[in-house]
């Protein structure tokens, strides 16, 4: 019966997979921590924009003020701590309730600040909704 021996790698070939191995593990590691900081920003404002939109739809057929509005969207901002202020919200109303359109929008920015590579992201949420009568 033949013995069974496992084959010596040369000392090169295995320094170079251990070389492999820890440059695959760094950028995974890389990786995964950028998309946990640029993820969040960018789920934020999709839900910011859920708001907006729901906010739109709801509004055209109500009696709501511009000023309501402008407040229930700011809220909705301040608890998904997207850095906007009152007055960045622009809201517009025209025509009568129904009939009429509403339209909402807003800038913000966020920076992240990644190892050596600062970055800023630049949102523009906005909605237009116009009533069917």
């Amino acid at each position: 019966m033949k013995a069974f021996r496992l084959r010596r790698l040369p000392q090169t070939e295995s320094d170079m997979s251990t070389i492999k191995l820890i440059l695959t593990l760094a950028l995974l590691a890389i990786g995964v921590y950028v998309g946990a900081e640029v993820i969040p920003p960018y789920f934020a404002n999709y839900q910011f924009q859920d708001a907006i939109d729901t906010e739109a739809r709801l509004a055209t057929y109500s009696t709501k003020s511009e000023d309501s509005m402008r407040d229930s969207i700011f809220k909705q901002a301040q608890s998904l701590e997207i850095p906007v202020t009152r007055d960045d919200i622009k809201v517009q109303r025209s025509g009568n309730q129904g009939s009429g359109i509403v339209f909402i929008e807003t800038d913000y920015t966020v920076h992240i600040d990644l190892p050596g590579y600062p970055l800023d992201l630049h949102f523009h949420p906005a909605s237009k909704n116009k009533g069917v009568f």
